[in-house]
């Protein structure tokens, strides 16, 4: 289409708008603006062929793959549209309020262009609101290229969809990801006209910001793949390496070394410097020397990651004299940069790695070869040589990155690090008295943290100098607790010679190796690690380099019987009895309902044909359905298996037999059909229909605008461990508990954990979910840095997602003993609160193995959830801050 139609359509002369170019360049940038223009609406667009593919999306995108939204396609827009946000004079083409939604990177699944006349693009985004995969599909009788043609645009059937989650992300997260204002804040400061056509005067005000501009006219970013206009973000979390045994192997990795320091994110913005560590903390006034050379860096705004260090004589680094370095005002600083995020309005993190690198070459050219700001080098290939090197001159050891791959924030498989001497952050949990003329203390005792609890390491006695015994000392005097915080403590005369300090003091130690006991032998420490939180100190443990090279590993296989809780057992009838084992050859008839396709293959790993599965919920449907049995559904149908194209379906046809029950549900101003089950029957049809996933309301069919079932959902951020999922479920369920709600627990069969509570009829939709939000942000404000209530991907990084968006009208989530659309035939299983203990997973159970588990249970672990009679009060409401 290119910008033709977009400048009939406007007298240049009149609107403020850009005339604009179509852009040489490659890029693949999306921005989504809401606009108030004579009706609210979104504009959906792609970085496409020069310019900005544009769709106007009334509703606004949504993450329900079942909501397919109107997607009307308008004319091309410059590139220069992207980064806007105003408000566009009235009697203007288009006037109105425009706030910058979303923006990011959008990634086609093959050519875009192609795509695009077929009438189907599919492709992901990786934006600060949106994510995952989404499809863009033109209505029949249009045609590409005409004005005004019709289009589709809906979410995928992947981890990030919310099925049933409807407007909640448009009404949840309204304003602008830039600036944070919503469009009445933006609409109320006029100042903020848009004048793109006219010469800034603002410019003429600002010499320091254009001269910048002339230094980088060498280097110009817009030219990176991937690289999108965008402001300097305001926090950015740091991406970090996995420990793994060897070097990787191949030339699509690049080895760098690793420095003895502390990892800081530097920021250049108009000439001012601000100095991050990788916990959050400002450290800018620790770092006076290379805050001085940062800002004679030529660039107008930056953002740069990498290590600050104290480079001995031998050229190697050392923590040690970084500590001494800063309290001795910053002498002999280096910050040896290894990467660069944003450069000059570019935000350069969906960059591949090696253009990353050399885009800070070229910003680095003009610096000493000696000075403050040093470039981080590297080889590619030859990692095993590199390596060795690294340990023959007793460095630390090396850093082995992905050069093909985007930034992304938090631990990633992409960069790893491999170590010489083995080194790593301990928490002091108390000490020992000094003996002899030693001033101080004798010993640090210390620990570190595995799944809840903090658990006894041992100690260390060399590596201090006076002056760091007597600090050390004066810091443990004011922590100092009557007993110990950390399980596994010293007993008898060792105990009577030691004093207990609360675990928040974190020291780095080298060491020899770990002990079966789980011992540091011949400890030394290093310094204090002032950047790191007590709560971030676990047993660091190698991983195989061979199984991280490898795309995909076998899958976990865990005895079903191992998670079996004897303690809270009852008789042995109290437990739902599983159906008939038998024999399925030649079985295409059960529950009355004919199986076509039997041997059809539904989950390929397993080889788990459509037969099996009908098998499957026959044994077990005195469990399941009595938590599906009259709940509207949400279905998720994979004709053809796990693996191939799957689709939400909200709505039942004339498809549907009698077995499924209708329900009709007031939806968009009209009564539209669902689906409920309440028989074997019903459940087998399923199956028969393809369907792999059962999503319930929170409510029953008699009367489903009141809720009587409440679920929250912990969705860890990627790289958490388990360990952290379990302390945020035990968390949710503490405060319920607490505002006197019995809560039941079960895995989603994906990557996280449910707390589910019954509650009576009596609240409706909005009041309900209301209660849900206030409890969810109750935990988040008591630790924000831990938890997070927001949606949106970018909210999420080292934190895990507590998500009560499920408990609106029309959202849904996966049902008890549902199966899911997922590698491994997965089931979301009801658990005894006492298994978090034991090594159950989000996905332990699964088709094959949940029977045998059922079967070894002596009682049910939702035994009484349908039985109870719980409400939520007004005192309840009052303890979590609702008014």
């Amino acid at each position: 289409m290119g910008l033709q139609e977009y400048k009939r359509k406007r007298d240049f002369k009149k609107t403020p708008e850009p005339a604009g170019k179509v852009a040489p360049a490659k890029g693949n940038s999306f921005v989504i603006q809401k606009h108030a223009a004579t009706r609210l609406h979104y504009d959906f667009r792609l970085e496409m062929e020069g310019v900005l593919r544009s769709w106007a999306v009334p509703k606004g995108p949504s993450l329900d793959p079942g909501e397919k939204r109107l997607a009307v396609h308008v004319e091309d827009h410059p590139l220069d549209y992207g980064d806007f946000e105003g408000i566009i004079p009235k009697g203007q083409y288009g006037g109105g309020t425009v706030l910058l939604w979303d923006h990011g990177t959008w990634y086609p699944d093959g050519d875009p262009v192609k795509a695009y006349k077929k009438g189907h693009i599919k492709f992901r985004l990786e934006g600060e609101k949106l994510h995952g995969g989404w499809h863009l599909v033109r209505l029949h009788g249009d045609r590409a290229g005409e004005d005004k043609e019709n289009w589709l645009l809906f979410k995928d059937n992947d981890d990030i969809a919310v099925p049933g989650s409807g407007d909640a992300l448009v009404q949840e997260y309204p304003a602008s990801v830039t600036t944070g204002l919503t469009l009445e804040e933006i609409a109320a400061n006029p100042e903020r006209v848009w004048q793109s056509n006219r010469e800034e005067k603002v410019e003429k005000k600002a010499p320091a910001k254009k001269a910048a501009a002339k230094k980088t006219a060498a280097f110009d970013p817009s030219g990176l793949t991937g690289a999108r206009k965008a402001k300097l973000p305001a926090k950015v979390e740091p991406q970090l390496a996995t420990l793994v045994t060897d070097p990787p192997r191949g030339e699509e990795w690049i080895h760098e070394l690793k420095f003895d320091g502390y990892r800081v994110l530097c920021e250049l913005k108009d000439g001012n410097v601000r100095m991050v560590t990788r916990s959050g903390k400002d450290w800018t006034d620790r770092f006076g020397p290379i805050v001085e050379a940062i800002t004679a860096l030529p660039a107008t705004e930056a953002l740069l990651d990498g290590e600050a260090a104290v480079l001995l004589p031998n050229g190697t680094t050392s923590f040690q004299a970084l500590q001494n370095a800063l309290g001795e005002g910053g002498e002999n600083l280096v910050y040896f940069a290894f990467d660069l995020l944003h450069l000059d309005g570019y935000d350069l993190r969906p960059v591949p790695l090696l253009q990353r690198k050399e885009a800070l070459t070229a910003l680095l050219a003009s610096q000493p070869k000696e000075g403050t700001i040093r470039l981080s080098d590297h080889v590619q290939g030859t990692g095993e040589e590199f390596y060795r090197h690294a340990c023959d001159y007793a460095l630390e050891g090396i850093i082995s990155k992905r050069a093909d791959q985007p930034y992304q924030s938090g631990r990633s498989k992409d960069w790893l690090k491999v170590k010489c001497l083995k080194r790593q952050e301990m928490v002091i949990v108390g000490f020992t008295d000094p003996e002899g003329s030693r001033s101080g203390f004798g010993a640090l005792l210390l620990a570190v943290n595995e799944g809840k609890d903090l658990v006894y390491a041992g100690k260390v006695g060399t590596g201090f100098n006076t002056k760091t015994l007597n600090d050390l000392r004066k810091k443990l005097d004011k922590l100092e607790i009557k007993t110990p915080a950390f399980k596994k403590a010293p007993r008898g005369a060792e105990a009577r010679r030691s004093h207990w300090v609360e675990p928040k003091l974190v020291g780095e130690v080298a060491f020899t190796e770990w002990t079966e006991d789980g011992i540091l032998r011949h400890p030394t420490f290093q310094g204090l690690r002032e950047d790191k939180s007590a709560s971030e100190v676990v047993r660091e443990v190698e991983q195989p380099t061979a199984k991280i090279e490898k795309k995909a590993s076998a899958p976990k296989t865990v005895a079903a019987k191992k998670a079996a809780v004897k303690k809270t057992a009852k008789k042995k009838g109290d437990t739902p009895p599983l159906g008939p084992e038998r024999d399925p050859a030649g079985i295409t008839e059960i529950a009355g309902v004919k199986i076509s396709n039997p041997d059809r293959v539904l989950y390929p790993e397993q080889g788990l044909t459509k037969r099996e599965l009908a098998l499957f919920y026959e044994r077990i449907q005195a469990w399941i359905l009595p938590h599906l049995k009259n709940r509207p559904l949400t279905m998720v149908r994979c004709p053809s298996g796990q693996g191939k194209q799957c689709f939400y379906q909200k709505h039942v046809n004339e498809q549907f037999p009698a077995s499924i029950k209708r329900v009709q549900v007031e939806e968009g101003g009209a009564a539209v059909p669902y689906g409920a089950v309440d028989s074997l029957t019903g459940l087998i049809y399923m199956v028969q229909m393809g369907v792999l996933e059962l999503h319930i309301w929170g409510s029953h069919i008699d009367d489903i605008e009141k809720p009587d079932y409440i679920v929250f959902d912990l969705d860890p951020d990627e790289g958490l461990s388990w360990e952290r999922v379990v302390e945020g479920t035990i968390k949710v369920r503490e405060k319920l508990e607490g505002l006197g709600l019995r809560t039941w627990l079960k895995t989603t069969g994906g990557k996280g954990l449910h707390v589910c509570v019954p509650i009576t009829r009596r609240g409706e939709w909005d009041e309900v979910k209301a209660f849900t939000k206030a409890v969810v942000e109750s935990i988040v404000a008591d630790e924000p840095d831990r938890y997070t209530s927001k949606l949106p991907k970018a909210s999420r990084k080292g934190k895990i997602f507590i998500d009560y968006l499920r408990n609106g009208r029309g959202a849904t989530s996966i049902g008890a003993y549902s199966t899911r659309a997922r590698p491994g035939a997965p089931v979301s299983t009801p658990l005894f609160w006492e298994e978090l203990e034991t090594d159950v997973r989000a996905n332990t159970y699964n088709v094959r193995n949940l029977p045998e588990r059922l079967e070894s249970l002596e009682a049910d672990p939702w035994a009484d959830f349908l039985k109870e009679r719980q409400s939520i009060t007004a005192a309840m409401k009052k303890a979590v801050g609702m008014k």
